[in-house]
């Protein structure tokens, strides 16, 4: 027998599916992301805290899932939309399926929906509220539900998920690189130490000045969910600490720092998700493929009137990707170079920061 379950948008739609998962009604903003595989990364990301994910892949769940995948301590999506949910996952590393994966940290998932469809709708409309419900629940009362909850873009998001206290890695490394915490995924600090690169994360509002006593070669701003413009504390910490070392900035990160440099920032119709993102460096002309997770962009206009020089475009769009720094020892870009999931095709900034290090 089927469990019923059922989405809600804040336009009034409803779409009938079967549960997986966890028995509950919740809400986010509704998002979809490409790509193939990746949906144990996604769903432990911490940029799609605040968000129901919907992954655009038909058949989700095939490889099951594994400990060793996760990006965070749990997953920080809201919920799951799928068209197709496996039941019976087949890898020699998977220690769960994808079902029980969402029931361990109390998450819904919905299944038997028409995806292709729906991700047509978000391209059209835009992201939107939802409700998603795997229990028993009214129409009415779900969609009211998706209507009234908070509008994303005035959400505390990046408190949930930075640390609350500073932590060390690898206190021996040929550097100490800081990561000013706005959501950071563990590949990132993993890109670091497998590069013999010690890591001090801080939480996201730490001041300036006890990030600078800790004697840094480095300081990354990284990833995180929601609106960069809630973090006023972060985007007036980083305007303090530009100039006293190499600075690299990762999605999030770029935006803050574009925002302590006088841009610009706006909300994307419905943002760049998945691991297959054209990006084009300005600089080389190559063309590299890129793991996102994005909904907020840095307005290019406004980078004239600031020391920013764009170096890389989504090919897609035209969103700026890359900046640069005109005098400071100072790099962005708004894609993932650490993957998981993703291409490798841009690892290699990491020892392009590595060089911003040894050359300052």
């Amino acid at each position: 027998m089927k469990n019923e379950a059922k989405i809600a948008l804040e336009d009034g739609t409803i779409i009938e599916g079967e549960s997986f998962g966890y028995e509950t009604a919740t809400t986010g903003e509704i998002v979809f992301s490409t790509g193939m595989t990746g949906y144990v990364e996604s769903l432990t990301d911490p940029s799609f805290n605040g968000q129901i994910l919907m992954s655009t892949y038909p058949l989700v769940g095939n490889y099951g899932v594994s400990d060793e995948w996760y990006q965070s301590e749990k997953i920080q999506a809201e919920g799951y939309i799928v068209r197709e949910v496996c039941k019976v996952p087949s890898n020699f590393m998977a220690n769960k399926t994808l079902d029980e994966f969402l029931k361990e940290f109390k998450i819904p998932g919905i299944s038997g929906i028409d995806t292709r469809d729906l991700t047509l709708k978000i391209r059209e409309k835009g992201t939107m509220k939802c409700g998603i419900a795997t229990e028993e629940i009214e129409n009415e009362e779900l969609i009211a539900l998706a209507k009234n909850q908070v509008n994303i873009v005035d959400m505390e998001l990046v408190p949930q998920v930075s640390t609350s206290k500073i932590k060390i890695f690898n206190e021996e490394g040929s550097k100490k690189v800081g990561i000013i915490d706005c959501g950071v995924k563990k590949n990132i600090i993993n890109s670091f130490l497998k590069r013999d690169i010690g890591v001090i994360l801080f939480p996201y509002n730490t001041n300036y000045k006890t990030i600078l006593d800790h004697d840094l070669n480095g300081l990354m701003i990284s990833c995180g969910p929601g609106n960069p413009s809630k973090l006023s504390d972060t985007i007036d910490n980083i305007q303090k600490i530009t100039n006293h070392l190499p600075i690299f900035g990762i999605c999030m990160g770029q935006q803050l720092i574009a925002k302590a440099f006088g841009a610009k920032i706006y909300k994307m119709k419905f943002g760049h998700r998945g691991v297959n993102q054209p990006v084009k460096d300005l600089l080389s002309n190559k063309v590299f493929i890129t793991s996102q997770n994005h909904g907020f962009s840095v307005d290019a206009h406004s980078l004239n009137d600031t020391a920013l020089k764009l170096t890389q475009i989504n090919l897609n769009d035209n969103s700026p990707e890359g900046l640069i720094h005109e005098e400071l020892s100072l790099k962005t870009v708004q894609y993932h170079p650490e993957a998981g999931p993703g291409p490798n095709d841009t690892n290699s900034i990491f020892s392009e920061f590595e060089d911003m290090m040894d050359n300052y």
